[in-house]
């Protein structure tokens, strides 16, 4: 048995020893990198451990055979590393940002995080990028030195995917590319499009699974018809399982292949010295055009006919109004959350509601699909 070892990082990579560091000055972490450290913490906390019980199209009461956020995380990290592995990028900077990408989503999915959002117009919204930046700088509570987990600026850039220039403005250093119009790093802008190839993926996978949608529809997308007569041309007579497998699987290494490829173009072409070249140019980890255009009609296909599937909408309004009733009960008696949640104190009244709403965000964005559940029972249900 041979073992393949990872190239040496390209001079564009990030690295440990270039990091611009951590909020907080800590210790070296020893027999780790840097970057190592932020994985582990992320691992570790409290809000990983939660996306078990959270999922995107489907509620997690439905069953337990559909992908939840915590095996997306790491669907994302397995790709996102095979890739950075090909690109000479920092595999572990990719992994962390991948395993935290997600940390700050809702339960319920988008149907939660959009409803929440809409509760929170009047208090700053809701944005579920911003709330995985906002779980690990103030809202895990594992340190004595200080709140969230401290992570590095690389991994806290690469969590951070979309931002507005109002919200940009009050982040700081974090924020200062949005209002520049600079690139976060390479392994950041990878681990962005990793996350599209697996939540793709594995929502065809899911959706055939439950029967929402049938061999027939997909086979309407040439991107998905292609790879399954390859599968059927391998394996003559194979079916069920084993065949969505094989063109699922087929689908996604087309993807990452032409990824790769069109990334060493890309990156041959801008000569990037450092990573501040990476940050001044145009994006540089992307599909080919053509490629590109195969993922758009897929993309619009699981929008039309998945996402928007008359069961996912019944699915979609029941989260909703859980969401929403639950947020006006908390605003309306702050005494029903449990005491941490409780602001009584703030420079004015408004000021005091301001900061009671984004508890009660914080609090609700942290429940799995099943707590939410139990709580919404609890408040209106009489038992």
């Amino acid at each position: 048995m041979t073992f393949e070892a990872p190239l040496p990082l390209a001079p564009y990579a990030a690295t440990s020893d270039r990091s611009r560091g951590r909020r907080f000055a800590e210790a070296p972490p020893g027999s780790r990198s840097e970057f190592q450290r932020d994985r582990d913490r992320i691992v570790h906390s409290t809000a990983f451990r939660r996306l078990e019980y959270k999922t995107q199209v489907f509620v997690n009461h439905e069953g337990d055979l559909f992908r939840t956020r915590l095996t997306h995380s790491i669907e994302v990290a397995q790709i996102a590393r095979s890739c950075a592995r090909n690109l000479q990028l920092n595999e572990d900077l990719v992994e962390a940002i991948s395993l935290a990408h997600d940390l700050g989503h809702t339960p319920f999915g988008h149907a939660g995080q959009d409803e929440l959002n809409h509760c929170m117009r009047e208090f700053g919204g809701f944005e579920h990028n911003l709330q995985s930046l906002r779980v690990v700088d103030h809202l895990e509570q594992h340190y004595g030195a200080f709140d969230g987990l401290n992570l590095s600026f690389e991994t806290r850039e690469g969590i951070l995917k979309h931002c507005s220039a109002n919200n940009a403005r009050q982040l700081g250093d974090i924020g200062e590319r949005f209002l520049q119009n600079r690139q976060p790093s390479l392994e950041a802008q990878l681990a962005n499009l990793a996350d599209e190839i697996a939540y793709n993926n594995h929502d065809i996978d899911d959706g055939l699974r439950s029967g929402l949608l049938s061999m027939a529809q997909m086979s309407e997308v040439d991107f998905f018809a292609r790879h399954l007569r390859q599968a059927e041309e391998a394996y003559p007579g194979i079916s069920g399982r084993r065949v969505i497998h094989e063109t699922v699987r087929r689908m996604i290494n087309a993807l990452v292949v032409d990824l790769i490829h069109t990334s060493q173009e890309r990156i041959a072409e801008a000569a990037p010295h450092d990573i501040e070249d990476v940050r001044s140019a145009a994006p540089l980890i992307a599909y080919s055009d053509a490629m590109a255009a195969e993922a758009t009609v897929l993309k619009k296909f699981l929008r039309e006919n998945l996402y928007r599937h008359f069961q996912v909408n019944r699915m979609t309004a029941k989260a909703r109004r859980i969401i929403a009733e639950m947020f006006d009960a908390f605003i309306g008696q702050p005494n029903l959350l449990p005491p941490d949640y409780q602001v009584r104190t703030g420079a004015d009244e408004a000021q005091r509601q301001h900061r009671q709403a984004r508890q009660v965000a914080d609090y609700i964005a942290g429940m799995t699909d099943r707590y939410a559940i139990r709580e919404h029972r609890r408040l209106f249900v009489m038992e």
